[in-house]
């Protein structure tokens, strides 16, 4: 009969499975790991899965608000489990940032791509304050915070245009 402390060592951690959970949720699997342009992969996920499920408002901020706060979680660990300060490998910052960048807006192909090439062009500019919470936030927090103000931007851009044209 094998004895505790060798069945642990060959047997995976609670904590460690659910640090491995937290990491492949951060990285949204295997896209995080994608060699070329992961963030653009991880808006693309985003982009795709919003198609798929099309929302009603109410399930729409309910997925932000929940992505939002399991984003948070599962970035601060893969932050420690990669031993990467806003890894490119963490996506689900993107995920979360084009649901914000198309909520409350009509479901027309149009608005959802021009969301997608505005999120990601704030994503990747980071006009202020996008640049500024980047840097003073820590940990998960600051990896979801700037991607979901790239989301605002974009969302409130395609917000004014609806109004004008």
């Amino acid at each position: 009969m094998k004895d505790k402390k060798h069945m642990s060592n060959n047997a995976a951690s609670p904590n460690s499975l659910s640090q491995s959970l937290l990491k492949y949720t951060a990285t949204l699997g295997f896209i995080g790991y994608i060699p070329f342009a992961p963030g653009t992969w991880g808006s693309l996920a985003g982009l795709i899965s919003f198609l798929l499920i099309k929302p009603s408002s109410q399930t729409h901020l309910l997925i932000i608000i929940a992505g939002t706060l399991i984003g948070i979680y599962a970035s601060s660990v893969a932050e420690k489990a990669l031993n990467e300060k806003d890894s490119r490998k963490i996506v689900i910052d993107e995920l979360m940032g084009f649901y914000v960048s198309v909520f409350y807006l009509p479901q027309r192909p149009v608005l959802l791509v021009t969301a997608f090439l505005l999120f990601r062009f704030f994503d990747i500019i980071k006009p202020l304050p996008i640049k500024k919470l980047e840097k003073t936030l820590h940990s998960g927090l600051g990896v979801m915070a700037d991607d979901i103000m790239a989301g605002i931007y974009a969302n409130i851009i395609l917000q004014i245009w609806i109004k004008i044209f």
